[in-house]
């Protein structure tokens, strides 16, 4: 009678978690990977990074396995895929005091034009400026992204927050850079 009760328990178990697969996830097939995507991989793209997006999702209750997508950031209207040639910002070794730029290029790799709402730095010293105009598929533009090094001694690294129409819609770039005194040499990496 206990070995009964016991294969019962199971299989309400796994009929729980196909139930909340379902709900959650659009099917056990998300969940596992079996069904089609719209996400492109590295490999394809020739080692660039790029950000997947969805034009239509039908699950917004939560979060999407695999994802930090959830209802409260997915994009309103058409969504494309973003890609970063390279999604760190070497700023390089500048003296203390002043303020180091880089450049990171940024290209349209989907089927809608892509709008870039914000960027954001992670403190005060880091400061992005973006294209405002969406940039057409299979176009690009460049984020660039100025470091002020004051009072930021040493090894620094930032972090630079991309919101566009892409899922998810943020993104992030790397700023690194090397901060010396003004007696040390400064090399631009």
């Amino acid at each position: 009678m206990e070995k009964n009760r016991k294969i019962q328990i199971g299989l309400l178990a796994v009929v729980a978690l196909l139930l909340i697969a379902n709900l959650f996830g659009g099917g056990i097939r998300n969940w596992f990977g079996s069904g089609s995507s719209d996400s492109t991989t590295e490999a394809s793209m020739g080692g660039a990074r790029v950000q997947p997006a969805a034009n239509a999702m039908s699950n917004t209750s939560g979060n999407i396995p695999g994802t930090n997508v959830t209802k409260d950031n997915l994009p309103q209207g058409p969504t494309t895929l973003i890609r970063y040639d390279n999604d760190l910002c070497d700023c390089g070794v500048g003296h203390a005091g002043e303020v180091v730029k880089d450049l990171c290029k940024v290209t349209n790799v989907g089927k809608e034009p892509l709008t870039i709402t914000n960027c954001k730095g992670s403190c005060g010293c880091t400061v992005p400026t973006w294209p405002k105009e969406p940039i057409p598929p299979g176009a690009s533009g460049e984020i660039k992204v100025e470091f002020n090094t004051k009072g930021k001694p040493g090894q620094q690294s930032k972090r630079v927050t991309v919101t566009a129409n892409t899922v998810p819609t943020e993104t992030f770039l790397e700023v690194r850079g090397e901060v010396r005194g003004k007696d040390q040499p400064a090399v631009k990496g």
